[in-house]
């Protein structure tokens, strides 16, 4: 099977080394292609990537096509590879935020299957979160197809496209939002003696640890705190001090910001 990005931007990067490292598919079998080659050839050489001369040659060569532009760019590029996926043959994948299953089956056609994504930048470590809404022309083992794509770089959730806004606060800003947590532990460690490496690696294991307790548990994450925290120990007295800070308060109103401001408001 061949996948192909048209769009070689940081997000088809984080996807393209999520795949390379997981050995889903081999570098010959993903073909890339954008508006300038001098931008993306480089990368491609380096990574035994096959490169096409168009969006068109992308499309007409995999059977999983990856939209991966601007969204003021978009429609335009629907409209160059149309031809290419009208017999309803290929699965069009798009990562392109805002761009709806409708928006592209009017410039591309109603029977050609499509997925539309919102990946996370942590897929390209194989730690993803990805929202995935299919049109009715994506079942089956071509829909199991192109969920394998981010299923084997993260995790999937089916999501309707209303929520989407939600999740890009919750999983898309979110990695920025947890890399300002684990500073904040860091500078806390080296305000108490640690150098800012051991801090950091130390916070930054110990958030891993808790993400994956959470996720393994059938515990809620309040439940897991109690198992920290001892009573009248020190656990409590710094989650006591936190919240007297306004932490649940601050996260709740930096979400409430991130999903105004993508609706299009002030945050």
């Amino acid at each position: 099977m061949k996948i192909g990005f048209i769009g070689v931007g940081g997000m088809a990067q984080a996807i393209i080394g999520g795949l390379l490292k997981a050995k889903t598919f081999a570098p010959s079998d993903i073909i890339v292609h954008s508006h300038r080659l001098e931008s993306y050839g480089p990368y491609a050489e380096a990574h035994g990537l096959q490169t096409a001369a168009s969006n068109a040659d992308v499309a007409a060569a995999s059977d999983l096509v990856v939209l991966a532009v601007t969204p003021n760019v978009a429609s335009d590029v629907l409209q160059e590879i149309e031809a290419q996926l009208v017999d309803g043959q290929k699965t069009l994948i798009s990562i392109v935020a805002g761009l709806s299953l409708a928006d592209m089956a009017n410039v591309v056609g109603e029977n050609v299957p499509i997925l539309r994504t919102l990946p996370n930048v942590n897929v390209e470590v194989g730690a993803g979160m990805t929202a995935v809404a299919a049109n009715a022309h994506l079942t089956g083992d071509d829909l199991a197809a192109a969920l394998r794509v981010f299923n084997t770089i993260g995790s999937t959730t089916t999501l309707a496209e209303d929520q989407f806004g939600v999740f890009s606060a919750l999983a898309g800003s979110s990695p920025a939002y947890i890399d300002f947590f684990i500073d904040s532990l860091s500078r806390a460690g080296v305000k108490h003696g640690l150098s800012k490496d051991q801090a950091t690696q130390i916070a930054a294991q110990a958030t891993l640890g808790s993400a994956k307790m959470v996720l393994e548990s059938d515990k809620i994450p309040f439940a897991l705190i109690d198992q920290v925290a001892s009573p009248g120990g020190s656990t409590v007295a710094g989650l006591l001090a936190m919240e007297e800070a306004g932490l649940m308060t601050a996260v709740v109103k930096g979400i409430d910001a991130t999903i105004k401001r993508d609706a299009g408001g002030p945050a």
